[in-house]
């Protein structure tokens, strides 16, 4: 497993384009995932130690953040073949276990985690609603270990992209296991 720090986001960039299939048998494009005041973007897969210490989190702040606006869409791009336990079917079972109240969509091809510019797992990207990037950050202050009290550092800028359409100045990087890509990506 290497471990990564997602590089600083550039600020305003629109975010790019994707259809892609959901663990629940639609194909989503990015306008069906916007909300009336923003996205946010999370690229996850089901084995990485990050993830799975910060889910519950993820979880419980995409359910607030529907509540004021703000829509929630994760994509696992990670090369299945490699790391079966991120398998289009096993994301569909870890969706409907964890109840996740947002798509869980599968980037088979990579080419849109390539276009975020997306590193590892977790790695976040908070658009305003003119799909401007406002946020690229971390969850909280937590890493592989559960920090249940860390301030809510996305939860907070993403409610700040709700209210006036801007993320906050001082963000910090994301740290989580490297995406695995496919041998023709590495």
């Amino acid at each position: 497993m290497v471990s990564l720090v997602t590089p600083a986001g550039e600020i305003g960039m629109q975010a790019p384009e994707f259809e892609l299939p959901g663990v629940d048998g639609r194909r989503y494009r990015l306008a069906d995932c916007m909300g009336e005041r923003g996205l946010l973007v999370m690229f996850i897969c089901n084995h990485c130690p990050y993830v799975k210490a910060i889910e519950d989190r993820i979880i419980r702040d995409a359910r607030e953040l529907a509540e004021h606006g703000i829509s929630s869409v994760a994509i696992s791009a990670n090369d299945p073949a490699d790391y079966p336990e991120d398998s289009f079917e096993n994301m569909a079972r870890r969706a409907r276990e964890k109840d996740y109240p947002f798509p869980y969509l599968f980037d088979e091809t990579q080419s849109v985690a390539k276009a975020y510019g997306a590193v590892c797992t977790p790695d976040f990207f908070g658009f305003n609603a003119q799909y401007q990037l406002q946020y690229r950050g971390r969850l909280d202050a937590s890493r592989k270990e559960t920090a249940p009290d860390a301030p809510r550092d996305l939860f907070e800028a993403m409610l700040q992209v709700a209210r006036t359409g801007r993320g906050p100045e001082t963000q910090w990087p994301s740290m989580g296991c490297s995406i695995k890509w496919r041998s023709e990506h590495a």
